[in-house]
């Protein structure tokens, strides 16, 4: 059995990525990189037997499909205990997604000082509280996506995101988090969740997310794949 050479594929990626994006689509970026990311990932995860042209060998463990949702229900539940204050006081946010992953949206301003890229000392007993769940749950991949208002160039806004999201990464990562479960990325302003034209707005759109992906047999290489980019209306950007 021969395995393909993961730079070759990944030169492939992006090249196709690229391509497929329109040169006047504002979120190109974030597409490309999803793109690119999600190849990546898989790569990460599994690697390619070319005679049969199937992913073999994951990274972490995998789960049965119909133990996915009480996996994931169970998750959801100590999350929701662990982290009661916090959402209490409109600091962290969780939802689940229709495919079972779950979403933590962090507010920018309680985990980073202002253009800054250091976690806030406060903010971190509530890291070491999303970390204790994320450790007795390891049936999963979890991206970390920062996102910033529209404030200062796309360049500057793209570098802090990504900055803010890897802070966030290492972070879990030192205090026990497997670091092959963790995977950063940045979209700038890319993806506002609110018009930047207000204060109220811009808030809102200084944040980081996890996105907590379960690992599901047959289809493992689906969880590293990067969340979907959100399309948002012009007047936001």
């Amino acid at each position: 059995m021969k395995i393909f050479d993961a730079k070759k594929i990944l030169v492939i990626a992006a090249a196709i990525a690229v391509a497929g994006c329109a040169t006047d689509d504002p979120n190109k970026r974030a597409k490309t990189g999803a793109a690119i990311g999600a190849v990546a990932g898989a790569i990460l995860g599994h690697q390619l037997d070319d005679d049969s042209g199937r992913f073999v060998g994951a990274a972490v463990g995998a789960l049965a499909g119909g133990a996915v949702g009480n996996y994931m229900d169970k998750q959801e539940q100590e999350f929701d205990s662990a982290l009661a204050e916090e959402q209490r006081q409109n600091d962290i946010e969780i939802q689940r997604l229709q495919d079972d992953t779950l979403k933590i949206d962090i507010s920018n301003e309680v985990s980073f000082d202002f253009a800054r890229a250091e976690i806030k000392a406060s903010f971190r007993p509530t890291l070491d509280k999303v970390a204790g769940v994320l450790k007795r749950y390891p049936n999963s991949i979890v991206h970390v996506v920062g996102h910033t208002d529209s404030v200062g160039s796309d360049a500057y806004n793209q570098r802090l995101s990504e900055q803010r999201a890897l802070a966030v990464v290492d972070y879990l990562a030192s205090i026990g988090v497997a670091r092959d479960r963790l995977r950063s990325e940045g979209r700038g302003e890319t993806e506002p969740r609110d018009t930047n034209a207000t204060e109220a707005g811009r808030q809102l759109n200084r944040r980081v997310e996890l996105y907590v992906k379960p690992i599901v047999q047959g289809q493992e290489q689906r969880a590293y794949e990067p969340p979907p980019v959100q399309d948002a209306p012009a007047s936001w950007r």
